[in-house]
């Protein structure tokens, strides 16, 4: 019952915050510390043990499955420095300044504080740029930075808590172990991709097939901590994959998995933010002797330095690589000091963070407690909630006042009209010789149809015909579904065949299939 509630109460409020201009991560951490003093509402407290595994495979993967894998191999450099060198550099500057600050917490605890809040989630920031226009090499950064720096993250929490709880660790395991994580994350994501894709495209019933679509992220995360590689890295290459590949996947599976997984990332962020409201209280009277004015420099220090950090990384990593690589300014596009702004001003923590912080065991190898665990927990909500608060509500009015260049909407109407006249020229080709066999016979009205529907999509609805193909025995709505299907498989083909040219990119070919999959979806139910 506390869970259907958690989960209940969550989804309200954030539903109820997309008609209001406050984020609904704010509101819902609000009502979570309103509810929490309630006489009779329970202690919410989470196993660390189960919070990665439950939380972060399904987040990862309905992020990683709807970016370009195209667009992110060409900004991989840039994306590369900030999920792995940012995040690697957010640790140590982090973990230092807080060791100097609090007194007592040893330097492995502030270390594992460091490498929680390092990671931001540009989820928020993506979502943002999208609305207001950015440039989409400053998207695909910012999207390709949240998906890969999650990997970086959990491996230096896992070195630096093995330390912390007495495991004992060194530089050398450390490094070691990042590149067994790193390289074993990718090479089990490599593995089972291909046989996940070909299970996907064999499996008959959308509903088998979505059901096999909420197991892979666990499936993959799993088989990777298992091998001691990334579970991470393993769940986005797997999904990258599949993604990419998922315009081979009956039109029935894409759109009911869109809504499935839209609803799966709803439901758990909006539970989570509200987890940390519950919490909050719970913490607080477990700061021991960090509490109010003190409790509080921390964390305002704790926000400085993160956000301090992120600025002196991003200007070095973004214009030092042009200055001293010739093939670096031959291949990529020239920096910008706004564009920069942006990226740094972009690190909104959020989700992963949280998860990474409730994982943090309760007690250390002996049986005693660790080190200001609650401390830690404390200085994660609040170092989350500042960037949500300061970053999130300001980068929208940043964005805008530093007047970037919106996007040429006469050129993507081009380019998309272009992708359309031909595939819909593939289209008319394949109908007319598929209506020149007797097979495929159908009556004018319907053959009719069949080639209007290339240039005008909506149609009335007419009465169908009762008959039978005389060679194949099918009845006219069968044969009128399978050529209507066939029709549109070949204008999907252009349309990746496009994309895979780089003639058009992701974002527009997800449109142009959605576009295809609704058509589909409407022969077969006029079929029906």
């Amino acid at each position: 019952m506390p869970l259907l509630l958690l989960v209940a109460g969550s989804a309200a409020v954030a539903g109820a915050a997309r008609r209001t201009p406050v984020p609904a991560p704010l509101l819902l951490v609000a009502a979570g510390l309103a509810v929490s003093y309630i006489p009779g509402v329970p202690d919410y407290t989470l196993d660390p043990k189960v919070v990665l595994p439950l939380l972060l495979p399904p987040l990862l993967y309905t992020s990683a499955i709807d970016s370009s894998y195209l667009d992110l191999r060409a900004q991989l450099r840039p994306v590369a420095l900030l999920s792995v060198g940012y995040v690697l550099f957010a640790t140590f500057a982090v973990g230092w300044a807080v060791y100097l600050i609090v007194p007592g917490l040893p330097l492995t605890a502030a270390l594992v504080l460091g490498a929680v809040v390092a990671p931001p989630d540009a989820v928020a920031a993506t979502a943002v740029a999208r609305r207001v226009g950015l440039p989409s090499r400053i998207t695909t950064i910012l999207q390709g930075e949240s998906l890969l720096n999650d990997a970086t993250a959990i491996t230096a929490y896992k070195v630096a808590l093995a330390a912390a709880v007495g495991e004992g660790a060194t530089w050398a395991g450390g490094v070691e172990e990042f590149l067994v994580a790193a390289f074993g994350g990718v090479g089990v994501g490599l593995v089972l991709m291909a046989p996940l894709h070909w299970l996907r495209t064999h499996l008959k019933e959308a509903l088998l097939q979505n059901t096999l679509s909420l197991l892979i992220p666990f499936v993959a995360f799993a088989v990777a901590e298992q091998m001691r590689a990334s579970g991470v890295l393993a769940v986005v290459t797997v999904a990258l994959y599949l993604g990419h590949r998922a315009w081979e996947v009956d039109f029935a599976t894409r759109l009911q998995e869109e809504a499935v997984w839209k609803m799966v990332a709803f439901v758990l962020e909006s539970s989570v933010f509200a987890l940390i409201g519950l919490q909050l209280p719970i913490v607080l009277r477990g700061l021991d002797r960090y509490a109010g004015a003190e409790a509080a420099w921390y964390a305002i220090a704790v926000f400085l330095v993160v956000v301090a950090a992120r600025f002196v990384w991003v200007y070095p990593a973004a214009f030092l690589p042009r200055l001293l690589f010739r093939r670096v300014r031959a291949r990529e596009e020239n920096p910008t000091w706004r564009g920069a702004m942006v990226t740094a001003w972009a690190g909104m923590r959020g989700v992963v963070s949280l998860a990474i912080a409730f994982s943090i065991p309760v007690t250390v190898h002996g049986g005693g407690p660790f080190p200001q665990r609650n401390l830690l927990l404390f200085l994660t909500f609040t170092t989350v909630i500042g960037t949500l608060v300061v970053q999130g509500l300001t980068l929208p009015p940043l964005i805008r006042v530093l007047k970037f260049p919106g996007p040429d909407a006469q050129a993507a109407t081009l380019a998309e009209a272009n992708a359309q006249a031909q595939a819909s020229l593939a289209a008319e080709r394949l109908l007319e010789e598929l209506l020149a066999d007797d097979r495929n016979a159908l009556p004018p009205p319907l053959a009719d149809r069949l080639r209007t529907v290339l240039e005008r999509r909506r149609n009335a609805v007419w009465e169908r015909l009762g008959q039978t193909n005389p060679v194949t025995g099918e009845s006219v709505d069968d044969t009128y579904r399978r050529l209507s299907r066939d029709m549109i498989g070949a204008e999907r083909a252009v349309f990746v065949r496009l994309r895979d040219g780089r003639y058009i990119d992701d974002e527009m070919l997800r449109t142009l299939l959605r576009r295809l999959d609704l058509e589909e979806a409407a022969a077969y139910r006029e079929a029906a």
